[in-house]
């Protein structure tokens, strides 16, 4: 376990913690109940390494997930250009850190209130609580939007704005099911579809031109 993400859990695992020694005088299955709950909050809150594509070329997955989506639109917040983006569902099942997608410097980071819809609708991506980051390098700048949905409530940022980052590094994190969309220059070849599973920092899902 990585110390940094577990401790997102700290207070959480603490209240089952006590619940379970408490609820001990009252049911041993109770106590079990809470001590199940304990485990299975530190299993969401794993941090694995991957193994990270070193070619500069590659663009990799911002978080684990299914791909809901990949389409052309407009990002109206960094780049003001049409882009391809790509939208990463996360499950309760999958890791939520979110890792940076190619090797660069944080140039923008801003968080935006919002409802926490079911991270599977189409308009979440409009009218949910969000954080938009930009990460560039001399040959291109991604964008990457963390979104809560209708469990996550809470988005972490590790990274500030001027953070030179390697790809496949950490720079935050959302709790309990959410989106994580990036937003692609349209001459990158995406080379992942609908449906596919993919996992932060590891799975190429672009590549730019020579």
């Amino acid at each position: 376990m990585r110390l940094q993400t577990l401790s997102e859990a700290r207070w959480i695992l603490a209240f089952f913690a006590l619940l379970a020694v408490a609820a001990v005088f009252l049911s041993v299955w109770l106590s079990l109940l809470f001590v199940l709950l304990f485990f299975c909050t530190v299993a969401f809150f794993r941090d694995p390494e991957r193994a990270v594509p070193a070619d500069p070329n590659l663009i990799v997955a911002a978080a684990d997930g299914t791909v809901m989506d990949i389409v052309e639109t407009d990002e109206n917040q960094v780049l003001k250009t049409k882009t391809r983006r790509v939208g990463i569902f996360l499950s309760i099942f999958d890791v939520h850190t979110n890792r940076v997608p190619i090797d660069g410097r944080v140039i923008y980071r801003q968080h935006q209130e919002g409802l926490c819809l079911d991270a599977r609708r189409p308009d979440c991506s409009e009218k949910n609580e969000s954080m938009t980051w930009a990460f560039e390098n001399p040959r291109v700048t991604v964008v990457v939007r963390q979104i809560t949905g209708a469990i996550a409530r809470r988005i972490v940022a590790w990274s500030q704005i001027g953070d030179e980052l390697k790809k496949g590094e950490r720079f935050g994190m959302i709790r309990f099911g959410s989106r994580t969309e990036l937003y692609l220059p349209l001459n990158a070849e995406v080379l992942v579809k609908v449906g596919d599973h993919v996992l932060g920092g590891s799975t190429i899902i672009a590549r730019l031109p020579d």
